[in-house]
């Protein structure tokens, strides 16, 4: 009788230490209640989870995979040298999406799993599911990237019940929604003409061009931003190729791109770039390419490079900001995306970002 009763205390504790929480494609899962031993489906979760953690953003994070150090390494490199632990949390899987292992997961033991939504779903991902909810280990999906302004909020809520940071989430929520907010009324009140915009993504990463977004994502915050995409309804797909003649053609009144500044020879942008580097190797980046360098937006300096990993999380109310103040400069002369990441670094981050994330190309 008495081995009963301690075994109905144990799981009435346990009950009590549980909670449900509603992920982002409507499953209901119970999570514990301050999850100490979680593990990240994409280790540039770092962007969102460092404006709701306090102090090492990932400092319950048990494995992640190398999609961090891969593909930014500039913030890889800022956060293992103030939070050296960072170093030894254990890889779960490589740099791409649907390169995840189930047993390296199951076997680190962890008590959540966060995994993100992709715009291509990996074929993995089903699979991935079904065992590590047979192993009974929960797993919550959020999206920052996918559509954003529809899931943002509603996945910084999730992450602020599920992580037990409910008070750090409601702060950075409303700063999100104040900015984001005062873009869409000002649009919708003036209502003003959207210039034609070209956007070309990776900028100098590959030979050929020119890689954009017809819809979602990066596309979606465009039209926020009050431009007009010349890439719309071009292929079904979220990402796509237009020609150089294409672009040419269709001469956009704006040529936006973005980049990583992970190679020596790309654009530089990011959390370790200078102003010189990023403006240098723009231009060097757009004289590359001879036949959009007769766009008049290119030979005018209508051009604008917005760092890459903006849009992967709720950073991306800077790239709003940045798009919005370069197609319509009168309506948001008050503006000041720089000033926004001021009061992010005092605000919510652990470490100040003191990079350069934009910049503007010379005439050609």
């Amino acid at each position: 009788m008495k081995k009963w009763l301690i075994m109905l205390l144990l799981v009435a504790s346990s009950a009590a230490q549980a909670k449900t929480v509603t992920d982002i494609l409507q499953r209901k899962v119970t999570v514990p209640d301050n999850p100490q031993r979680i593990v990240l489906g994409e280790g540039r979760l770092l962007y969102t989870l460092a404006l709701v953690e306090k102090g090492n953003p990932l400092r319950r994070v048990a494995g992640w995979p190398a999609d961090l150090e891969h593909y930014d390494r500039q913030t890889w490199a800022r956060y293992t040298a103030a939070f050296p632990a960072i170093k030894n949390i254990p890889l779960i899987g490589g740099a791409a999406p649907g390169q995840l292992s189930v047993e390296k997961i199951i076997a680190l033991r962890p008590d959540l799993v966060i995994l993100p939504l992709y715009a291509k779903k990996p074929t993995t991902q089903d699979n991935l599911l079904t065992q590590l909810s047979a192993a009974g280990i929960p797993v919550i999906y959020v999206d920052t990237r996918v559509d954003q302004l529809k899931n943002t909020v509603p996945s910084l809520q999730i992450l602020g019940e599920a992580l037990d940071d409910q008070q750090q989430a409601r702060r950075f929520i409303a700063f999100y929604q104040q900015h984001m907010g005062l873009i869409r009324e000002r649009l919708r009140q003036a209502d003003p003409k959207k210039p034609s915009v070209m956007l070309q993504l990776h900028i100098g990463r590959r030979e050929e061009c020119c890689t954009t977004v017809g819809h979602g994502n990066l596309a979606d915050l465009l039209a926020f931003a009050g431009g007009n995409n010349i890439a719309a309804g071009k292929f079904s797909s979220v990402f796509g190729q237009l020609s150089p003649e294409t672009v040419l053609a269709a001469q956009p009144d704006f040529f936006l791109a973005t980049g990583l500044g992970n190679g020596q020879h790309q654009l530089q942008l990011g959390p370790q770039a200078t102003q010189e580097a990023a403006r240098h190797s723009f231009s060097r980046a757009l004289a590359a390419q001879p036949v959009l360098a007769q766009l008049a937006a290119i030979r005018h300096g209508r051009t604008l490079a917005v760092w890459h990993n903006f849009y992967l999380s709720p950073w991306h109310l800077l790239t709003v900001e940045i798009f919005a103040k370069t197609l319509h400069p009168q309506l948001f002369q008050d503006v000041d995306p720089a000033n926004t990441l001021r009061e992010m670094n005092r605000d919510f981050l652990p470490l100040p970002e003191t990079g350069t994330y934009w910049t503007t190309g010379e005439k050609l």
